[in-house]
């Protein structure tokens, strides 16, 4: 496992953007898939984007398009870009990591062993 902690959060309007980014500690970050989840009140917590260690990148269908995954290995950073936000996307955004490649599992919350404390995103209409 590895720390992780999330910062950008923020209240927004519709249509604004946001830049949400991870800090990871510890060594061995470029070996690391990392992804970002959210969980509105209510709901499940759900897959939004992941980059592989390869660079490799998803979005759920809701963000593609609009969002942009991006890491920093020497800053130990991964950063999660939302333009066009929607009052839909409001909801607490998680980022998440583990060593290594975890195959076409990588929507699952169960694939992954770090997760940061979250932090909020709000869009008003």
């Amino acid at each position: 496992q590895v720390p992780l902690v999330e910062s950008g959060g923020g209240l927004v309007q519709a249509g604004d953007s946001l830049r949400l980014s991870c800090a990871a500690s510890g060594r061995s970050f470029n070996s690391y898939t990392m992804a970002w989840f959210r969980q509105a009140p209510g709901k499940e917590r759900e897959f939004v984007s992941g980059v592989r260690w390869t660079g490799s990148t998803y979005y759920s269908d809701s963000v593609k398009g609009r969002f942009t995954i991006s890491r920093d290995n020497a800053k130990n950073t991964v950063y999660l870009e939302m333009n066009n936000l929607k009052p839909e996307d409001t909801a607490v955004y998680y980022c998440a990591g583990r060593r290594g490649d975890i195959g076409g599992v990588y929507y699952f919350p169960a694939a992954y062993d770090s997760w940061g404390q979250g932090t909020q995103v709000t869009v008003s209409s």
